[in-house]
């Protein structure tokens, strides 16, 4: 934490785990083969997603842990959701399963497309 975010309360944009990243930002990082999540729920994946997103819904808390445990703890991993909010809890959930890296797209899949 910045003397910054201490004195006056400021969020940096980044935990020590967990990065938000703008669209010009992710869209960069996911040019070569990561680890792409899309948090929604499966409706919203069919409706629209990122290219070679994957998709495990949030709100399937059973499913949720399941299928991130399957994925590299150790490797960089991406994810969003519709706007930001539900993928910013994800983030947080899924450093508290142990993952090291959690980089989510600021705006989620609003700003994408």
């Amino acid at each position: 934490m910045s003397i910054l975010s201490t004195i006056f309360g400021v969020k940096n944009k980044s935990s020590e785990k967990i990065t938000i990243l703008d669209k010009s930002d992710y869209a960069k990082a996911i040019e070569n083969k990561v680890q792409l999540v899309d948090v929604r729920t499966p409706s919203e994946y069919n409706n629209g997603h990122i290219k070679k997103a994957i998709n495990i819904d949030y709100y399937d808390p059973i499913g949720f842990q399941k299928a991130f445990e399957k994925l590299d703890k150790t490797k960089p991993l991406y994810i969003y959701c519709r706007s930001g909010a539900r993928s910013q809890k994800a983030a947080h959930k899924l450093v508290g399963l142990g993952f090291i890296h959690v980089y989510d797209l600021k705006g989620g899949y609003m700003q994408w497309s």
